[in-house]
């Protein structure tokens, strides 16, 4: 399975290296985007995967050019059980402790950290448990026609039956192929306490640019539970 995350990854970067140069500002499906200040980003997606389809709308706020601060809600309707309703309530920043011109490898760092709540007690997977905590650190370089980034997060669940914890590694690329389009390649390594809930996954996304706008079609694939996810999203910077 890791071969053939790692292989997905290098097709991906094999096909972006002809990209062209673009606007870093307001390219909001950058895994390193960072809002400005006063910066206002709407992001609302719909996802269907095997057991149902699932709603989210999001907005982040940049305090100033280093801290952006926002709130996510997603809604779940199940096909074959009761899990239908709010999934979660994510409350969350992300700041910039390295910008590119600080730093003599031009590395962005950042952590990030918020809770999750309003969800079930009966499950334990961080999208959707009650009482879910979780910080990390972002990092990765941007370049004019390419971004490479890596995030590694950690969540704790607290439930005093059925508590755990998670770190996950999600390596990225992405390319800005012309001024209008975009392809980005992702893969997700999950490690639990409880090694039931181990995962691997990769993803492809496609984005359409218009103005400060942008539509995003995506695919993911969980390997162990052998899961096939479509989804697609709008994302408007004011």
């Amino acid at each position: 399975m890791l071969k053939k995350s790692w292989l997905f990854l290098f097709c991906v970067v094999f096909i972006g290296t002809g990209a062209f140069a673009s606007d870093l500002t307001r390219d909001t499906s950058d895994p390193l985007f960072l809002q400005e200040r006063t910066g206002l980003l709407s992001r609302t997606s719909l996802d269907y995967f095997d057991t149902g389809l699932r709603l989210g709308q999001s907005l982040s706020y940049g305090l100033h050019d280093r801290f952006a601060f926002g709130a996510k809600v997603f809604y779940q309707q199940s096909f074959n059980n009761n899990q239908d309703g709010f999934s979660s309530i994510d409350l969350g920043g992300i700041y910039r402790i390295g910008m590119a011109d600080e730093s003599s490898h031009r590395v962005i760092y950042d952590v990030l950290a918020g809770l999750k709540f309003g969800g079930s007690r009966r499950v334990r997977t961080p999208e959707y448990a009650d009482s879910t905590y979780y910080a990390g650190l972002r990092f990765g370089r941007q370049y004019e026609a390419v971004t490479f980034a890596g995030t590694v997060k950690s969540s704790w669940i607290f439930n005093d039956t059925r508590g755990m914890s998670y770190i996950d590694f999600i390596p990225e690329v992405y390319f800005r192929v012309n001024n209008a389009w975009r392809v980005g390649g992702n893969a997700m390594f999950r490690k639990s306490t409880n090694s039931k809930f181990d995962e691997e996954s990769i993803g492809i996304k496609l984005v359409r640019e218009y103005g400060r706008t942008q539509y995003v079609g995506h695919c993911d694939y969980a390997f162990e539970e052998d899961n096939i996810s479509v989804g697609a999203s709008i994302n408007i910077l004011f």
